[in-house]
């Protein structure tokens, strides 16, 4: 695959996703009264950690963090990533660390080599202080891979996709739907639209993010956004959750 374009490599991952929604087993049942809305975060900027985090914490919520170690620390343009530090205060703080992988690179680039990744990520977030069990998933790049479903159906409750699409009546809990926030502001702002459809109807509606900060990437937003959505939800009635809560209170696990 190495010799494929960007454009190439794109349109397998969007051909294999919508392949595995459609193909995929729908286990899980939504089944809930009250509408379910998750925050997470991939990569995990510091900026999660010291905007996204706090605002969360100050409407009575957690999130959801799914954390790379192999670009823990690392500086990159418009952002630098958590810490070893981060991740242990995340935890302190009652927030659910999730796994990203180790490499953070695209699952079938990963290959025969899977396991091995998931499990060094696993004992880099043990380093960390990260005590609670590692059981929820997010695909790097939102890239699926059929071949690896199996080994991550054994290690993970949940693995978390995009899709934009609320997640109702016979989920696929290997590849759970989510909504991004991101740029340009104003359609991250626009977003309250499908808390309001959660709302109306309800299920569990995923959200998922970057950076938290003024001067956003093209993959985050505004700390000002950020509150506005965490703020609708509650206002609209949602129970604000982690994946781990939601996976409990739908009765996923055991």
């Amino acid at each position: 695959m190495g010799g494929l374009g960007r454009e190439t490599t794109e349109l397998i991952d969007r051909a294999v996703n919508r392949l595995v929604w459609k193909m995929g087993s729908r286990e899980r049942e939504v089944a809930t009264e009250t509408p379910l809305v998750t925050f997470t975060f991939d990569d995990v900027p510091e900026t999660a950690l010291t905007n996204g985090a706090a605002i969360l914490e100050r409407h009575g919520a957690r999130g959801t963090f799914y954390i790379s170690g192999g670009i823990a620390s690392s500086v990159e343009p418009g952002r630098t990533l958590i810490s070893s530090e981060g991740c242990r205060a995340l935890s302190q703080r009652g927030h659910e660390v999730g796994c990203h992988t180790f490499a953070h690179r695209k699952l079938r680039l990963i290959g025969g080599d899977l396991v091995a990744d998931l499990t060094r990520n696993t004992e880099y977030l043990r380093g960390a202080g990260v005590e609670e069990p590692i059981r929820n998933f997010s695909f790097p790049f939102n890239a699926a891979w059929p071949p690896a479903r199996k080994m991550l159906g054994s290690r993970f409750a949940t693995c978390r996709g995009a899709g934009e699409e609320i997640n109702r009546g016979r989920a696929d809990h290997l590849m759970l739907k989510s909504v991004e926030i991101r740029q340009p502001e104003t359609h991250a702002r626009s977003l309250t639209r499908w808390i309001d459809d959660v709302a109306a109807q309800p299920g569990w509606l995923i959200f998922f993010t970057h950076d938290i900060t003024e001067t956003p990437t093209p993959f985050g937003c505004t700390p000002e956004t950020f509150d506005h959505l965490v703020a609708h939800a509650k206002a609209k009635g949602c129970r604000v959750v982690t994946v781990r809560e939601a996976v409990e209170l739908l009765g996923w696990e055991g």
